[in-house]
């Protein structure tokens, strides 16, 4: 595979389609003609609008800048701008998946976040000798947040533990790359949970 190749299979992978935002919009676009649609067939038709006949909504729209005070326009039009702008930013921006781009020799390999986070947290358990389900470990596109709840009276090095996590998430050489975040959460003594 060449290079060109494999950037875009690895883009496709760690990126999502806009495809739920496009639809999303489109179907809006389409139930907006269609009401046009019905609103024009039944003038036609002689009959009741359903809420605003054409020639009604033309009538408004003619008279709207001198009916309405100029802030409300201004107000519309600040509106209608936002919408704008987020649908231009939803267009343009890439979505991200909950997933990473892991060199691996001179291969690229993508991997779910959820992975990575467990591999840390198995990794600093077994250096560390802190029981697996006392770490805790989250994933997101530029952090990783690891927290440790060691039992009452176990000791810790909290900088032993961030040097076994950035060692750790160093070798993975992920694609963007990760800071690192290190806790330790000491649960509450049964005098404190419990007072009497």
């Amino acid at each position: 595979m060449t290079d060109s190749v494999l950037r875009t299979v690895v883009r496709r992978e760690t990126h999502s389609p806009r495809t739920g935002a496009m639809l999303v919009i489109v179907v809006l676009l389409v139930l907006a003609a269609v009401y046009a649609a019905v609103e024009i067939a039944l003038s036609l038709a002689g009959q009741p609008p359903l809420l605003l006949s054409p020639g009604a909504a033309a009538d408004a729209l003619a008279t709207l800048p001198t009916a309405v005070v100029p802030a409300g326009l201004i107000a519309a039009g600040v509106v209608i701008a936002v919408v704008g702008l987020i649908v231009l930013v939803i267009a343009v921006a890439p979505g991200r998946l909950s997933r990473h781009e892991m060199a691996w020799d001179d291969r690229a390999v993508v991997v779910d976040n959820g992975v990575v986070a467990s591999s840390i947290a198995q990794h600093l358990s077994s250096e560390s000798g802190i029981a697996r389900e006392n770490v805790v470990v989250g994933v997101a596109h530029r952090t990783v947040d690891v927290t440790v709840r060691p039992p009452l009276g176990i000791p810790v090095d909290i900088d032993r533990l961030r040097a076994i996590v950035d060692d750790e998430v160093a070798s993975y050489r992920l694609t963007p790359s990760v800071r690192t975040r290190v806790r330790v959460e000491r649960p509450l003594d049964a005098g404190k949970e419990n007072p009497r």
